[in-house]
């Protein structure tokens, strides 16, 4: 399908990230940087910018805070023509942690909120655009929300700030193609100065088929991950998305040269991708912590398959 239009994100070393605390080497984040700008994607998410404050630097690794001194080592000598970007949890993360944007390498801060935190959501995002950036708000664990509140946030962020898009984030990974249908129509209903984004894990092994889904309903920014690296189930695989595009600004190769160099050898550390835990905390729509403490056991113990113990346990939660 192709839309000039529509913006691809890369969200590979943030999401990533959260399977390993942020704590990928230098040379990888610049690799994985110099594939991705040569590939022509629309925007490079590189890291969090969270407070040092709410994170323990001597636990997590740089790319938790991503600071722009840390940014530009990487990405010096690249040419890239898209905007770089880096995410702040808005109940993790102050204004003082973004410097004022001819400061600055980044082009664009976006902010995961649940709708609880909307408020502080926008305190960020109004705090970023004044100091000369582009902005985004990702409401965060959508299908947990009630739809008086979600449709009163949408509302508020839309009257409140002057953000570029703002994302529907299936966080549980548990929707299915008529709940994007639904999130579309209600968020176009509200967001009358932005575009709508989405970004879909994968629990259900839906994370692809949604976000086309949501393509077809008009959202102009998605987002991916090589490989679908991400928490638990991980992410849309950039590389079927960029495929599925079609756009003839992507170029495939530089793509697969970053899966084949810098991402299959993180197998060897962790795992991500389909597995039955992770089903089961999708279908069930929960945080898939349990799923991953299950995953993370040794593969001699007794307790790692118990999947009929998981289901039951997450259905009476």
């Amino acid at each position: 399908m192709f839309r000039p239009e529509l913006k691809v994100c890369d969200c590979t070393i943030r999401d990533g990230g959260l399977m390993n605390n942020s704590n990928f080497p230098d040379d990888m984040v610049r690799n994985v940087f110099k594939h991705l700008a040569a590939s022509g994607v629309d925007i490079i998410e590189l890291g969090y910018r969270n407070s040092k404050t709410m994170f323990d630097p001597k636990k997590f690794g740089k790319w938790r805070f991503s600071e722009d001194e840390d940014i530009l080592k990487v990405i010096d000598g690249i040419e890239y023509d898209g905007q770089i970007a880096v995410m702040q949890d808005a109940h993790k993360a102050f204004v003082d942690d973004v410097k004022p944007k001819d400061q600055s390498p980044v082009d664009l801060i976006r902010i995961a909120t649940y709708v609880k935190d909307v408020d502080k959501a926008i305190h960020l995002a109004r705090s970023a655009t004044e100091k000369g950036y582009d902005t985004a708000i990702n409401i965060m664990a959508i299908s947990h929300t009630i739809e008086k509140e979600l449709q009163e946030a949408l509302q508020q962020i839309d009257e409140e700030t002057s953000i570029s898009s703002c994302y529907i984030v299936d966080s549980f990974g548990s929707l299915y193609s008529e709940n994007i249908d639904y999130y579309v129509a209600e968020f176009k209903k509200y967001i009358t100065k932005a575009e709508i984004g989405i970004h879909c894990h994968n629990q259900q092994q839906l994370a692809f088929a949604n976000t086309i889904q949501g393509i077809i309903k008009g959202v102009n920014y998605v987002d991916g991950t090589l490989y679908g690296l991400g928490r638990g189930a991980g992410n849309s695989p950039l590389e079927l998305l960029l495929s599925f595009l079609k756009n003839p600004k992507f170029n495939l190769a530089p793509v697969l040269k970053a899966i084949s160099d810098e991402i299959l050898p993180l197998q060897k550390e962790f795992f991500w991708g389909y597995s039955v835990p992770y089903m089961i905390s999708g279908i069930m729509n929960v945080h898939p912590q349990d799923a991953m403490e299950m995953m993370a056991l040794p593969d001699s113990d007794p307790a790692k398959f118990k999947f009929v113990e998981l289901y039951r346990k997450l259905d009476e939660d």
